[in-house]
């Protein structure tokens, strides 16, 4: 009987720090994002639900794919790092699935850069669902260079 009072005060002490975390993450994160998305692409919706639900306060703008092409490059994203929706926060470009941590990390940090990228579309990053892909998330630099901003998984 002790042991499963003892597990149950475990998982509720457990559950009020993940909530307190989730809390200071939410105040903090409270910026204005504006993403650029196909009104097609489901991903694009889902990632933008974890940026939403990480408190942002998030707007989606469907593009034709030729605009969304000119959002990318006036964004500063080069082809080779670009992924399917493009986002724009706090002066910088996010591109692709970047999870809302990093974001909220990028924001607090204000480094020099254009922005964060996940080229392509990993099965692990968010929007995406669930797969066992890792991958990383990079810091776009003014020069086009990048250098490894988070790897996941962690």
């Amino acid at each position: 009987m002790q042991n499963r009072t003892t597990a149950r005060m475990r998982s509720a002490c457990a559950g009020a720090i993940v909530a307190l975390a989730l809390a200071t993450f939410h105040a903090e994160a409270g910026e204005p994002v504006t993403v650029y998305a196909s009104p097609d692409c489901g991903c694009c919706a889902a990632w933008a639900r974890h940026v939403e639900d990480a408190g942002f306060d998030v707007t989606v703008e469907h593009l034709a794919m030729a605009e969304l092409q000119g959002k990318k490059r006036t964004a500063g994203i080069p082809p080779h790092q670009a992924s399917c929706h493009t986002a724009l926060v706090g002066g910088y470009a996010i591109e692709g699935h970047v999870p809302a941590a990093e974001i909220a990390k990028l924001l607090d940090e204000r480094p020099q850069a254009v922005g964060l990228t996940v080229p392509g579309m990993p099965a692990d990053a968010p929007g995406m669902g669930t797969g066992r892909e890792p991958y990383d998330v990079l810091l776009l630099r003014p020069d086009g260079s990048t250098e490894i901003f988070a790897s996941y998984p962690k």
